[in-house]
This record gives C-alpha cells, sequence and structure tokens, in this order.
C-alpha cells in the first residue's frame, strides 16, 4: 500500500523565514539529513535514471504496513504538531544554501512528534508532506521553479523535468489543470508559498481525501490515515448507499466509509490556502445545454484516443525497468529452464516475486489484447530485463492468460445442464483461441496460469489485507492474485477499457435531446438481433425491443433530473421493492434488452438492495431526495451516468490493487489514465452507441501503431463467463459464508438482516435466479468491515498520535449518527 499525506497548518512562518530557500528539491532534503529516494539501501550513493538500473529489491521507505490488520503501532492524544512547545524550531532546518523551511526537521517519533508510520518526508514547515510505503525511487519526482514554490508527482509521470517545472509555473498563477494533462498515472502536489493544490484524477482511481484537522486541513490519497488522525467513527449511511445505489453519485455525495473524511470528486482539485481556506473546485470545462457544440470529426477523435493511448503505453515502457531482488543479486537462485511437472509460471512463484520488466494480460479481449499488442510493438522499447531471470529471450514482453478450469459444461445442483455454464464454456473457450492467436506475435512470450476450484470466487476469504475502502474485488482477489503471481514487475491490465471508451445505455437520451433520431437504429436492431438469438426466449419478444428502448430513452430525455432520483427514492421506501427480495431474476445477469432498458434511468438500485433492511434503504432515500433539492444537475442524462459508472468502475480497480498487492510489482490501467479518459470524451456520441465500437476503436488503435491483424471474434462480449464463475463460487463455499453471515456485522450495524442474507446464499447456492453480484457486494463489505475492526494500532506513529484507531466504537449502535433529512422548503 502506497500513499501520501500531508496538512497545511493554520500556524503561518516566522517572519523573515519565509521563502529564504534556495535548495534544489533532492539536494535540500539530502543536506538536511533525510534519506535520498534515488540512493542505493546498501551504499547510499545517489542512483541514476538509466534503463540498466534494477529498483524495488529493497523497501526504501519503511516496511511496516499500517494497514495490516494485525499491526503493532500504538498511539496517544492527538495535537498540534506545530506547538510551541516543542523543543525544536520546525521553521529552522539548515540545508546546502542556509535555512530552508521546506527541509525542516521531523524527529522519528521519539520525542513526540506525530508524523505517519514508515514515511519518508518530502519537505516540512507548516505544510509538511510525507510519502509512506514502498515507493520506488523514479516513481517520486520532486522539482522547484523558485524558492517555495514545489511539485511533488507520484506515480507513473511521462514528463521530464522541465515539462514539469513549466507546469508549476501555470499552477502558480491558477492554470492547475496543467498538472494533470501529462500522460501516465500520477497524483500531483503543487505547493506555491502557503497554497497547496492536489488534483485527483478524472476516472477516479487516483482519489485525494481531506479533513479538518488542528485548526488545518489534511488530505492524502487514502481516507483511512486520515480516519486515524481524527478517529472517525464509521459513516453507516455511506456504506448503505454503497450497497442499495453504488453507481449515483447522489446517494455517495463525497463521503467516506469514515464519517468526517470527504473525498474530492473526479475531475476537481483541492486547494488549501494559509492552513484556513479549503476549496475544492473543478478543472475540466463542461459542455452547456444551450449552445451546440461544434461536430466532432470521428475519424480525428478515434485517432486522438490512438495517440493517448500509445502516450500512456510508452510512458510505462520508457521508466526504468525493475526487477526482484532473486533476479539481480549475485548467487540468487536462477531461472533453472525447463523441469518436468513445472510450467513458467510454477518456476517463477518458486523463486518468489514477478518476473523483471514489463508484462500485461492477454485475455483475448480487445481491451488487454490492445495494451499488449502496443506494448510489444512499440519500437526501441523492450518489454523485460535481458538476461534477467526467466527473461532470457531479452526484448520480449510476457503476456499472460489465466484458463479457468471449472468453467465447463457443468451441471445444475437441480440436475439437467446449467445454461450459464456452457454459456460461459463456449465463451471462455473462444477467449483462449484469440489469446493464442495474439500470442503468435514474435515479441511475446506467452504464458498461461491455470486454476481450479481454489481460484473460484470467495477462495480463501480469512486471508487478505486490509483495503482502505470496501469492494465487491475482495471475494475475487486470490483469483487475480493467482494470475498476476505468474506477471512482470511492471504488468499492464485492461480494466476501465469498456466504462472509457464504450457508450452507456443512457446516452441513446442523449441523442433524442439532440434530435438525432436516425442514430438510435443501428444500436436497437443489434439489440433485436441479440435478443433474438438468445435460447429460451418468448416467440415475437425481439420484435417489441425497438419500441421499448425508444420509449425509454424518449422517457429519460423527457424526465427532469430532480423528479428521475426523487423517483428512485420512492421506490427504495416502496414496500413492494423489499418484498420482491427473492423474486426471480435472469439467468447470467440481466439480458442486454433488460439492462438496457434499466440503464435508461437517472439513477437505480444495485444488486444488493433487495436485500437491505427498512430503514437503510430509508436513509439512502433520504440522502437522494436531499441531494436531488440541493444540487439540481445541468449535465445530460447519459453523460452523467457514463461518469458515475466510470467512476465506480475506478474505485473499485482501486480496492482490487490493494487487495491483490504484491511486492516488487505495479499494475497499470492505461485507460484510467487522464489523457485516454479526455480523447475517449471527445468521441461523438453517434459514434459510441454503435455495435462493437470499442472492438472498432480499439483495432483503428493498433492499425495507426503498425498493428493490423487481429483475431477473429476480435470484441465479442464475454460476461457469462463472470457471471458463471461466481455462481461456482457462491455454491462451492456455501458453508463457509454462511458461517460468516451467522452473526454478522452489517447485522449489528442494521443494514442487512442475517437470517435474508443466509436465505439469499443457499438459494444461489441451489441454483435460483438471483443477482449474484448483491451476494459479492454484501461479502465484500463483511470482510472489510471484519478486517477493519480487527487491526490493531493506527497509521500514525510519535507520542502525539492518537489513542484511538478509527472505527473504535465498532458497529455500536450509538456510534450511529443523524440522518440526513433533506431541506425543508422555505
Amino acid at each position: 500500500m502506497r500513499w501520501l499525506v500531508g496538512w497545511s497548518s493554520a500556524a503561518a512562518a516566522p517572519a523573515g523565514r519565509r521563502g529564504s530557500a534556495r535548495s534544489t528539491a533532492n539536494g535540500g532534503r539530502r543536506a538536511a539529513g533525510y534519506p535520498d529516494p534515488h540512493a542505493d539501501s546498501r551504499t547510499g550513493h545517489h542512483v541514476g535514471r538509466s534503463s540498466g538500473d534494477a529498483y524495488g529489491s529493497h523497501d526504501r521507505y519503511g516496511s511496516r504496513d499500517p494497514y495490516d490488520a494485525h499491526g503493532r503501532y500504538g498511539s496517544s492524544d492527538p495535537y498540534d504538531p506545530l506547538d510551541r512547545s516543542v523543543p525544536y524550531d520546525p521553521y529552522d532546518s539548515y540545508g546546502p544554501y542556509g535555512h530552508a523551511p521546506h527541509t525542516a526537521h521531523i524527529p522519528d517519533g521519539g520525542d513526540g512528534v506525530l508524523q505517519p508510520v514508515g514515511a519518508q518526508v518530502l519537505w516540512g514547515g507548516p505544510d509538511p508532506l510525507w510519502a509512506v510505503g514502498d515507493w520506488r525511487p523514479d516513481e517520486i519526482r520532486v522539482v522547484e521553479a523558485r524558492p517555495g514554490d514545489r511539485l511533488a508527482v507520484f506515480g507513473c509521470c511521462g514528463a521530464t523535468d522541465e515539462e514539469l517545472r513549466l507546469g508549476l509555473i501555470a499552477a502558480r498563477g491558477g492554470a492547475f489543470r496543467h498538472l494533470t494533462a501529462w500522460p501516465g498515472s500520477y497524483t500531483a502536489v503543487a505547493c506555491v508559498g502557503r497554497r497547496i493544490t492536489i488534483a485527483a484524477d478524472l476516472a477516479g482511481a487516483r482519489p485525494v481525501f481531506h479533513v479538518p484537522w488542528a485548526g488545518g486541513t489534511a488530505y492524502a490519497t487514502a481516507a483511512l490515515p486520515l480516519a486515524d488522525l481524527v478517529e472517525a467513527e464509521l459513516d453507516f449511511g455511506h456504506l448503505a448507499a454503497l450497497l442499495a445505489c453504488p453507481e449515483a453519485p447522489e446517494a455517495l455525495g463525497e463521503g467516506t466509509p469514515y464519517r468526517g473524511v470527504r473525498r474530492v470528486p473526479p475531475g476537481h482539485a483541492l486547494i488549501v490556502r494559509d492552513g484556513g481556506s479549503r476549496e475544492v473546485t473543478s478543472y475540466e470545462s463542461s459542455a452547456s445545454l444551450v449552445v451546440g457544440a461544434p461536430p466532432v470529426d470521428p475519424e480525428a477523435a478515434v485517432a486522438g484516443v490512438r495517440d493517448a493511448l500509445v502516450e500512456a503505453v510508452r510512458a510505462r515502457l520508457t521508466a526504468p525497468r525493475h526487477a526482484a531482488e532473486h533476479d539481480i543479486d549475485v548467487g540468487a537462485v536462477r531461472d533453472p529452464g525447463p523441469v518436468p511437472g513445472m510450467g513458467p509460471a510454477d518456476r517463477q512463484r518458486a523463486r518468489g516475486g514477478p518476473a523483471p520488466g514489463v508484462g500485461a494480460d492477454l485475455s483475448g479481449g480487445p481491451a488487454s489484447g490492445t495494451l499488449a499488442l502496443l506494448a510489444a510493438g512499440l519500437p526501441g522499447t523492450p518489454g523485460t530485463v535481458f538476461g534477467s531471470g526467466a527473461a532470457g529471450a531479452g526484448e520480449r514482453l510476457l503476456a499472460v492468460t489465466f484458463n479457468d478450469l471449472t468453467l465447463g459444461g457443468a451441471a445444475h445442483p437441480g440436475g439437467g445442464a446449467d445454461p450459464n455454464g456452457t454459456a460461459g464454456a463456449d465463451n471462455h473457450l473462444a477467449e483462449l483461441e484469440r489469446a493464442h492467436t495474439i500470442a503468435d506475435n514474435p515479441r511475446l512470450r506467452h504464458v498461461v496460469v491455470t486454476g481450479g476450484e481454489e481460484t473460484l470466487p470467495y477462495a480463501d476469504l480469512a486471508n487478505g489485507p486490509l483495503t482502505d475502502e470496501p469492494g465487491p474485488s475482495l471475494v475475487t482477489a486470490e483469483r487475480h492474485r493467482h494470475r498476476l503471481g505468474a506477471g512482470s514487475a511492471d504488468h499492464f491490465l485492461g480494466a476501465g477499457a469498456r466504462q472509457v471508451i464504450d457508450a452507456h445505455p443512457a446516452r441513446l437520451a442523449d441523442l433524442l435531446l439532440d434530435r438525432r433520431r436516425r442514430h438510435l437504429v443501428r444500436p436497437v436492431a443489434a439489440l433485436a438481433r441479440a435478443e433474438g438469438q438468445m435460447q429460451g426466449q418468448v416467440a415475437g419478444r425481439s420484435l417489441r425491443v425497438p419500441v421499448t428502448i425508444y420509449r425509454a430513452a424518449r422517457r429519460l430525455a423527457r424526465t427532469p433530473y430532480r423528479d428521475g432520483v426523487v423517483e428512485t427514492a420512492a421506490q427504495l421506501r416502496d414496500s413492494s421493492f423489499t418484498a420482491a427480495a427473492f423474486a426471480a431474476y435472469p439467468e447470467g445477469g440481466e439480458s442486454a434488452v433488460d439492462a438496457s432498458v434499466a440503464a435508461l434511468t437517472w439513477c437505480r438500485p444495485g444488486p444488493a438492495a433487495r436485500w437491505l433492511t427498512g430503514e437503510a434503504l430509508a436513509e439512502v432515500s433520504l440522502r437522494l431526495e436531499a441531494a436531488a433539492q440541493s444540487r439540481p444537475s445541468v449535465e445530460r442524462p447519459g453523460e452523467r451516468r457514463a461518469r458515475a459508472a466510470l467512476a465506480r468502475a475506478a474505485a473499485d480497480h482501486r480496492v482490487l490493487e490493494q487487495a491483490v498487492e504484491i511486492r516488487n510489482q505495479r499494475l497499470h490501467s492505461p485507460y484510467f489514465d487522464n489523457q485516454v479518459v479526455r480523447a475517449a470524451r471527445e468521441l461523438p456520441e453517434a459514434l459510441r452507441v454503435r455495435p462493437g465500437a470499442r472492438a472498432s476503436i480499439l483495432r483503428a488503435a493498433l492499425a495507426g501503431a503498425g498493428v493490423h491483424d487481429v483475431p477473429p471474434g476480435w470484441g465479442a462480449p464475454t460476461h457469462a463467463t463472470h457471471h458463471a464463475a461466481l455462481r461456482t463460487g457462491v455454491r462451492l463455499a456455501a458453508e463457509q459464508l454462511l458461517e460468516l453471515f451467522r452473526a454478522p456485522l452489517l447485522a449489528e450495524a442494521g443494514l442487512v438482516e442475517a437470517r435474508v442474507v443466509r436465505q439469499a446464499i443457499q438459494r444461489v447456492a441451489r441454483g435460483d435466479q438471483l443477482p449474484v453480484e448483491g451476494i459479492a457486494d454484501l461479502v465484500s463489505m463483511e470482510l472489510w468491515l471484519s478486517r477493519l475492526l480487527a487491526r490493531r494500532g493506527t497509521c500514525w506513529t510519535g507520542a502525539a498520535a492518537p489513542r484511538h484507531r478509527a472505527a473504535a466504537a465498532g458497529v455500536h449502535p450509538d456510534a450511529r449518527y443523524e440522518r440526513i433529512l433533506p431541506p425543508t422548503p422555505g
């Protein structure tokens, strides 16, 4: 787990000392006695950024993880670290050019000064900033434009140092959007005098959190450290909203699972001035509903997506190569080559750690296939370190394919064939064939990782790290960890392509608002064909699809935002909603037509909402009504729903990264990058809603990079595979899940009734048609709560650290807060 944390105190620096620093970003820290982020941990000498250096073999920034559920760190009362009773002067630190307030002395916690566990200070003074976790040297960059103005960039950023300085100069004048316009995935913190600007990304994969503290503002890229800092309790209203309406920003707002800790919305930046004034403002311009935007050339828009993807991949490939200790230390165990009964993945796991260099997932789908082919095809950017471990091939990119051995024509527990299992098996075999076809590329080194029942969802729930927030990825963490264990030190994932490039069904209403009805013909015809091809459909149903879709789109286009949200709130309070908790649900999830009709709304309940208590649903409905009354939206329905779906997918992916984290490995999802999201938003809606739009756009991106041959079936849907694995996992882990919900924390919090959840698990295990995704949401929330309450210690150290950690009161009803009521009229 890696995060950054800082605060801006209301206390001002002593007169005559502000602006006296002239030291360089790294030189000041070295002269003041702080560890050099580019220094070798054994020799202490500065290490350059050449591609031949191998990083990541040592934990330079502290190996103690404050997120461990069994931590060992004590705490004490909170206090202002700038209190004048402290026996040192926080503004008097000697740098190479004299006194430098940004290199203020931060003691190691032994004399009562508060600081994060395992942290490295980047700058001190009244506005300190720390980096916490096993950051690589090239993942932390600090530049200065002039004394007192500095910029820290965390993550993978494709900008040069000169471009970073130009961005800092632009941010000094207020144009902080420039801080988000470089290739890569990163978080930028600009400190201009005593004005601090930290921007969240457009998707939500790199969020920013903040909380009032000690007369100022504390901020971080993780919510749990701030919750520990202020000893925040759980926000049960937010947890209920996560279960009831996970894709509704009206219900979630800017809250977090911790009371008082706020989230900066995607596309916004937090600006703190002099420790007191706090502002959250947008850095992206929104399109007007009154003045029509000029038409966008489809070819130019697709070219923009292609260029953004190529630059995103190149930013990762041009970064320094990384390898684990066993790949670079003298005398380390090398890959012995072919061993009877052991494949390359088995030999790699026996050595321990990921393979050196760069690799990619290769599932057979267009998203991961595009990244693998781009990474392998870019000239002059080899994927692996030559001669290291199993990477004797040098420039070949490691491509990993996961083969789920459980996806066969499984029989239904009640007898007969399982149609969902058969569909999942067929889709999975087709994906494997496409993956093998793509892997024929001579610059790819293909590795197939097989998994049986031990890699199904809900496997090994007892073990796992505590993530910053809950997410459905917790139930599939072992499945992904098994695949990623055979991956590389830098591994590409295709996550986010569907939400970034594809059109949300609600965009059909946007087309009606623009009076472009003719563009509805092709997507509606494709839905009708898909409906007619489904087995067991009622004869003639496909003929009614065009009328059904058009009516739903027209209804959404004519429904004001406030009325649509209030309608969903009334639905949650309706007794018939909870009465249908065990009503039949389409096998393998909703059909394409049912899903499209359900998505053609301003807001909709999630799959787990049917099993929540009436009190929890009423609380969420009040949140919806309050948001509809206080924050009316001027966005188009399709645009708003697409942004909400992207934010939810990015948040779930962030949880997945934390849950499957492997030492010395970094996961890269270029589709969530700012520049890729911006380029995709320029795609015309008429192009987005076409059938197979994502596959054709990615095919064009590959063609622009010189890759013209793609396998047959490129872009075929694969939803049935995921649903089949979830359903099989519930059936095999039914006893374990029933024991988990014997006395659940969710029931103690008043969000569910244990009896109802156990009944839902039993019915899904028997093969009843219920939303299996709702079971995953409930199980992941229960797991997260149990791990959070089982942890000991806090994320902070020193005699001044808080005595109590976050959620110290547990889920006791007394810890609940007053409900948010809608504003009274007048």
